[in-house]
C-alpha cells in the first residue's frame, strides 16, 4: 500500500486529509511538526512526503533539505506564501513540486498521482530495454528516435511516447485507460478521441497500408495492441 506523510502543525488540514487520502485506499502518516516529520520520513520511508514550510520546531525548507540528503522520495511543499522567491528556494532544496494553500483535496490527489507515476516511469524506464526491434520498426528510448527500415521516422512526442508504450508491450493489449493514464495523465480532462487521432496519425507514418495496419491492431472495446510480425491483422 502507498504510504503518504503529511507534515503540518495545522490539525484542521492534517486531519480532513488523511481521512480523505485513506477513503482513496493510501495508508496514511502524520506529524504536526517539522523535527517529527523528518523522524518519521527517515524512519517510514514514505512514499510521498507533503510538506509545510511554516511550523514549529523545524521549518518545511529545513525538514526538505535534511531529507533530501538521505533520501530521493517525492517532496510536495505546502505554502500560503505568495512570493515566487520562495517557492523556488523550495524546489532549489530538492521539492517536486508545491502547492499554495487554499486547495482543493482533489488537487493535492491529483498532485500525489503525478508524483507517483513520475517516480513509476523512472523506475520502469530504468529497467526496461532503451532500445526496441519489432520487425522494420526500430526505437531508441535514449536518442528518442524511431526508424522504419532505415528511414527516421518524424515522431511527435506524444506519438513517440505511444509508440514506445505499444512496442514495449508488444504482442499484449493494452487498454485505453492504461494508454490514457500512462501517456496524458490519469486526470485527462480533454477529449478521449485524442488518443485515436495519434493512434491514426502514428499509423500513417509506420504502416505500409494505414486502412489494413500490419503493426497496431485495433482490440475492440478494449484498446490496442502492436503485433509481432506474422500474426493475424485485426480490422
Amino acid at each position: 500500500m502507498t504510504t503518504i506523510l503529511l507534515v503540518d502543525d495545522e490539525k484542521m488540514i492534517t486531519g480532513p486529509l488523511a481521512r480523505s487520502l485513506r477513503e482513496a485506499g493510501y495508508q496514511v502518516l502524520v506529524a504536526n511538526n517539522g523535527r517529527d516529520g523528518l523522524s518519521l520520513a527517515l524512519e517510514k520511508e514514505p512514499d510521498v512526503v507533503v510538506l509545510d514550510i511554516l511550523m514549529p520546531e523545524m521549518d518545511g525548507w529545513e525538514v526538505c533539505r535534511r531529507l533530501r540528503a538521505h533520501s530521493g522520495v517525492p517532496i510536495l511543499m505546502l505554502t500560503a506564501l505568495g512570493d515566487e522567491v520562495d517557492r523556488i528556494l523550495g524546489l532549489e532544496l530538492g521539492a517536486d513540486d508545491y502547492l499554495t494553500k487554499p486547495f482543493s483535496t482533489r488537487e493535492l490527489k491529483a498532485r500525489i498521482r503525478a508524483m507517483l507515476r513520475r517516480v513509476e516511469l523512472d523506475r520502469a524506464g530504468a529497467a526496461k530495454p532503451q532500445e526496441f526491434a519489432i520487425g522494420d520498426i526500430r526505437l531508441n528510448r535514449e536518442s528518442h528516435q524511431a526508424y522504419k527500415g532505415n528511414n527516421p521516422l518524424n515522431l511527435r512526442n506524444k506519438e513517440f511516447e505511444l509508440l514506445t508504450l505499444l512496442m514495449s508491450h508488444a504482442g499484449e493489449v493494452v487498454t485505453r485507460a492504461e494508454l490514457f493514464d500512462k501517456i496524458w495523465g490519469t486526470d485527462w480532462l480533454g477529449d478521449t478521441r485524442t488518443l485515436d487521432v495519434h493512434i491514426r496519425w502514428l499509423r500513417e507514418k509506420i504502416e505500409d497500408d494505414p486502412g489494413q495496419p500490419r503493426y497496431i491492431q485495433t482490440v475492440r472495446g478494449v484498446g490496442y495492441r502492436f503485433a509481432p510480425p506474422g500474426e493475424t491483422q485485426s480490422p
